[in-house]
C-alpha cells in the first residue's frame, strides 16, 4: 500500500511514453525508413541505367566476357540480389546468381539496353535486377541506428530522473505521513510528520501536524465534555436510557438503575422489550413505526415495566431518536400512582355514587363496546329504559333520604331479575337502563322487563313506611330498531315515554309509530316556542251559567294556540308537552294576562260586573311569585280579586308541597277563590276539602255524560255520586259546578240534583273574546233557553 502512489506515478509515466513518445518514435522510424528505401532504390536505378549504357556495345559486339564483367560489377552492389541480361530475342546472356533468379525474394527492376549505331539507338536487349524488400529496421544504416540509440537513452534518462525525483520529493514525505497516520490509528496518540520543505509536501506535513495538534486539543475537550455529560446523565433525577438501532439498551442512568433495581451489567446490550409485558410489545413497536411515518421527533407511550423484583410499574416513556436513527435518548417516568388515580377518577366518572352502578357516561361506553361485540359475534342487544312513576312524590313527601333508600331497593330488585352478564346503570334521578345480549333478545328483554315491573310494584318498607312505586319500561332492540348506541338508547327512552303516556306501570316495546309521535311532539314544541315568540297563544272563554235560571255567572279561560298555517291546535297535547319542557309557566303567564284583559273588556257590558273568571293553573305554576303576578295584573285592569277563581286539580293537592300550600293560602287571603277541578276522578280524597281552602267543586264531565247512559244502573250510580258530591260540598260551604253539559236532559237532572252551576256545549262552546263580546251584546242570557 505504501508504494501505491509510486506505482501509479510509474503507470502514468509509462502511459505517457506509450501515448506520446512511442507514436512519435514510430513516426520517426517510418519516415526515416521510407527515405532510406527511396534513396537506395534511386541508387539501384542509376546503377542499372549506367550498366545498361555500358552493356550496349558488348551485346552489339557479342562480347560475352564484357557482358559477364558488367553483370558481376552490378551484382557486387549492396542492394542487388540478382541480375539477368537478355537479348532482344529473350535469350539470357548473363545470369547472377546462376540458376533460378526467380527464387530470390525481392522486387524486380527492368530497363531496356540500346546501342548507338550510325543509324541511331538500336535496342539490343534488356536488364533485370532484383532488389530486396527489407523490413523497417533493416533499412537503417549504422549512423541512423546510432541516432536512434541516443534518442532512446535520453528518454530512459528522463524516466529514471522522474522516478527518482518522485521517490525523494513525493514518496518519502507521503510514507512519513502515512506512518504518522497509522501510528495515530493503532496507538491512539497524536503522531507528527518529521518533514520540512518549502514545497507543497512541506505545506501538507505542516497542515497535518497542525491538524493533529487541534485534534488533540479537541479530543481533550471532548473527553472532558463526555465526562461532564456522563456525570450529568447519571446524576439527573430521572430514569434516562438510550437504545441503539437494534433496540438494545446502550446506556442507562444511575437513577434508572436505582428505580428499577437492576445492575448496569444486567441490562446493557439487552433488548428493551425484555423488560415490558409481552402483551405490550406490539403497541411499543407500532408506536415507533407511527413516529417514523408521522415524522415526529418524540415518541410518547405509557406501558407496564418489569422491575428487578418482578413487580410491574406503569411508566411514561418519552423517546427521541437521532436523525440517523442509530441511537435514541429516552426518559422514563413512574406514573403508577397517577394511573391508579386516573383509574379511580375514571371509575368515579362512570359510576353512580349512590347505587354503585354505571352512570350515563359509563353505560354509553358499555353500549358502544357491546354493539361492536354484537356485530362481531352476530348477537342481538336489547336496551331497557326504566323510569319510576311516583319517585318525585316520595322525595317531596318523605325526604331525599327515603328517596335514596327507594333507589337502592329498586336496584336490588332489578338485579334479582337480571342475569350476571347483564349491564345495569342509573342514568340519573329515577331513570335506569339495562343492556341485555342474546340471540333472541326481544323475548328475553320482555320477560325481564315484566319481572322488573312486577318486582317494583311490591311495597317497599322505608323508615317505618310502606312506600309504593311502579315503573314504566321501554324496550328497544339492536339492530332491529336502531343502528347505533345513541339511537338504541333514544328508542328505548321513546318507548318508555309512550308507556308513561298510556298509563304508566308497564312495559312498552318500541315500534315505528313512536317516531311519528316523536316528530309530532317536536313539531308541537316548535309551535310552542314560535307561539310564545309570535304571540299566537290566546285565552278563549266558555260561559259558566246558573242551572236555576241560565244566567251567566262566570267564564272559564281556556288556552288556545291559533297557528297561522295549522289553525287551532289540540290544547291537551300542548299543555302536556309544555309541562314536560317547562314552558307551561310562560304560556300560563301569557294566557292569564289575556284572560284578565278579556274579563275587563266584558265588564264594560251591562250586567256582567259580578261575573267571575276561572283560570286553570298547572302544578308547575305554583311558585311563590304567583300571587304577586296576579295582583299586578288585577290592579292594572281594575279587577277585584273576588272575581278570580283559581282552578287546580288533585295533582296539585297530592304534591302536598309546603310551597303550594303557601301560595294557595296567599291567594285565598288575597280574595281569590279556589276551585277543585275534575273532582271525582283520581283519588278524590274528601280530606282535600278540609285541608285546603276550596270554594268551588267542579264535577268531572264523565259523571255528566253518565247521566245519559243507556244503562240504568250507570245512570243511578252517577246520580248518587253527583248527589253525594253536592251534599258534602254544600255542607262545607262550596259551590258545585258540573262540566260537560250537552243536552237539556242533563241540565234538568243536574238542577234537580241541586248542582249550582254548569258549563258545556249546550250553553256555549269556548270562543275568542270578539265572539264572546258579540254574543253578550246580542243576548242577555245563554243561548239555551231556561227550562220550564
Amino acid at each position: 500500500m505504501m508504494h501505491s502512489v509510486e506505482s501509479r506515478f510509474i503507470a502514468i509515466v509509462c502511459s505517457a511514453m506509450l501515448v506520446f513518445v512511442a507514436p512519435l518514435l514510430a513516426l520517426f522510424l517510418a519516415i526515416s525508413s521510407e527515405r532510406v528505401s527511396r534513396e537506395r532504390l534511386q541508387n539501384v536505378e542509376l546503377l542499372m541505367q549506367a550498366s545498361g549504357e555500358a552493356l550496349g556495345k558488348p551485346i552489339w559486339d557479342f562480347d560475352q566476357d564484357g557482358i559477364e564483367r558488367i553483370a558481376l560489377s552490378l551484382m557486387n552492389a549492396s542492394d542487388v540480389r540478382a541480375v539477368t541480361i537478355r537479348d532482344t530475342a529473350g535469350n539470357i546472356l548473363a545470369e547472377l546468381p546462376p540458376g533460378s533468379p526467380d527464387a530470390v525474394d525481392g522486387k524486380s527492376l527492368e530497363t531496356a539496353i540500346s546501342y548507338d549505331s550510325v543509324k541511331g539507338p538500336v535496342p539490343v536487349g534488356g536488364l533485370t535486377v532484383v532488389v530486396p524488400t527489407s523490413g523497417l529496421l533493416l533499412r537503417f544504416s549504422k549512423d541512423e541506428w546510432t541516432i536512434l540509440g541516443i534518442l532512446l537513452f535520453a528518454v530512459a534518462t528522463v524516466f529514471a530522473a522522474a522516478l527518482i525525483g518522485n521517490r525523494f520529493i513525493v514518496i518519502r514525505p507521503l510514507m512519513r505521513l502515512t506512518a504518522a497516520v497509522e501510528a495515530t490509528r493503532r496507538l491512539g496518540s497524536r503522531h507528527r510528520v518529521d518533514w520540512n520543505s518549502d514545497d507543497e509536501m512541506g505545506a501538507l506535513a505542516g497542515n497535518f501536524n497542525a491538524m493533529q495538534d487541534r485534534l488533540e486539543r479537541e479530543e481533550r475537550e471532548l473527553k472532558s465534555a463526555h465526562a461532564r455529560a456522563t456525570e450529568t446523565y447519571n446524576l439527573t433525577p430521572a430514569m434516562l436510557f438510550s437504545r441503539d438501532a437494534a433496540g438494545r439498551l446502550s446506556a442507562v442512568s444511575d437513577y434508572w438503575l436505582l428505580a428499577t433495581g437492576y445492575l448496569r451489567d444486567e441490562v446493557i446490550g439487552r433488548s428493551f422489550t425484555d423488560f415490558i409485558d409481552p402483551s405490550w410489545h406490539e403497541a411499543y413497536h407500532q408506536s415507533a413505526k407511527a413516529t417514523a411515518v408521522d415524522g415526529d421527533d418524540i415518541t410518547e407511550l405509557t406501558l407496564p415495566f418489569r422491575k428487578a423484583d418482578g413487580e410491574f410499574m406503569t411508566v411514561l416513556i418519552l423517546e427521541t431518536e437521532t436523525s440517523s436513527g442509530e441511537i435514541s435518548l429516552s426518559v422514563m417516568t413512574d406514573v403508577t400512582a397517577l394511573k391508579q388515580a386516573e383509574s379511580r377518577n375514571h371509575t368515579q366518572a362512570i359510576t353512580d355514587h349512590l347505587t354503585g352502578l354505571l352512570n350515563r357516561q359509563g353505560f354509553e361506553n358499555a353500549l358502544d363496546e357491546a354493539i361492536l361485540s354484537a356485530d362481531q359475534c352476530g348477537m342481538q342487544l336489547a336496551c331497557l329504559f326504566i323510569d319510576l312513576d311516583r319517585f318525585k312524590w316520595i322525595n317531596d313527601n318523605f325526604g331525599h333520604a327515603a328517596g335514596d333508600a327507594v333507589l337502592r331497593q329498586t336496584v336490588e330488585r332489578i338485579r334479582a331479575a337480571l342475569r350476571p352478564e347483564d349491564v345495569i346503570a342509573r342514568l340519573g334521578g329515577d331513570e335506569f337502563a339495562i343492556l341485555i345480549a342474546a340471540t333472541d333478545v326481544a323475548v328475553l328483554a320482555s320477560e325481564i322487563g315484566e319481572s322488573i315491573c312486577a318486582a317494583l310494584h311490591e311495597p317497599m318498607p322505608i323508615t317505618g313506611n310502606e312506600l309504593f312505586v311502579s315503573a314504566s319500561v321501554g324496550v328497544s332492540v339492536y339492530p332491529a330498531h336502531a343502528s347505533g348506541a345513541s339511537d338504541l338508547l333514544l328508542k328505548a327512552d321513546m318507548a318508555m315515554y309512550a308507556r308513561k303516556r298510556d298509563g304508566k306501570n308497564g312495559l312498552q316495546v318500541f315500534d315505528a309509530g313512536m317516531l311519528d309521535a316523536a316528530r309530532e311532539r317536536h313539531e308541537i314544541e316548535q309551535c310552542i316556542e314560535a307561539g310564545l315568540k309570535e304571540d299566537w297563544f290566546e285565552a278563549w272563554l266558555q260561559p259558566i251559567v246558573s242551572l236555576d235560571d241560565g244566567q251567566i255567572v262566570g267564564f272559564e279561560a281556556l288556552m288556545r294556540l291559533d297557528h297561522p298555517e295549522k289553525g287551532l291546535m289540540p290544547p291537551g297535547k300542548i299543555i302536556g308537552i309544555a309541562e314536560e319542557t317547562g314552558t307551561i309557566g310562560r304560556i300560563g303567564d301569557r294566557v292569564l294576562e289575556k284572560a284578565i284583559r278579556h274579563l275587563a273588556a266584558i265588564s264594560a257590558l251591562d250586567g256582567t260586573q259580578s261575573t267571575y273568571l276561572a283560570v286553570n293553573f298547572s302544578p308547575l305554576q305554583f311558585e311563590l311569585t304567583l300571587p304577586h303576578k296576579l295582583a299586578a295584573l288585577l290592579l292594572k285592569h281594575h279587577i277585584s280579586p273576588q272575581r278570580i277563581v283559581v282552578e287546580i286539580t288533585e295533582a296539585v293537592l297530592m304534591l302536598d308541597n309546603p310551597e303550594v300550600h303557601a301560595v294557595l293560602k296567599q291567594l285565598n287571603e288575597f280574595g281569590c277563590r279556589i276551585a277543585l277541578d275534575d273532582f271525582g276522578t283520581g283519588y278524590s280524597s274528601l280530606s282535600y276539602l278540609n285541608r285546603f281552602p276550596v270554594d268551588i267543586v267542579k264535577v268531572d264531565q264523565s259523571f255528566t255524560r253518565s247521566l245519559s247512559s243507556g244503562a240504568a244502573d250507570v245512570r243511578r250510580k252517577s246520580r248518587m255520586l253527583i248527589k253525594g258530591i253536592r251534599t258534602i260540598s254544600h255542607q262545607m260551604g262550596c259551590t258545585v259546578v258540573a262540566e260537560g253539559i250537552e243536552t237539556d236532559e242533563q241540565w234538568q237532572l243536574l238542577r234537580k240534583l241541586g248542582v249550582d252551576n254548569g258549563q258545556g256545549y249546550l250553553f256555549s262552546r269556548p270562543m275568542p273574546i270578539d265572539g264572546m263580546l258579540t254574543m253578550l251584546e246580542n243576548e242577555s242570557e245563554a243561548k239555551a233557553s231556561t227550562p220550564a
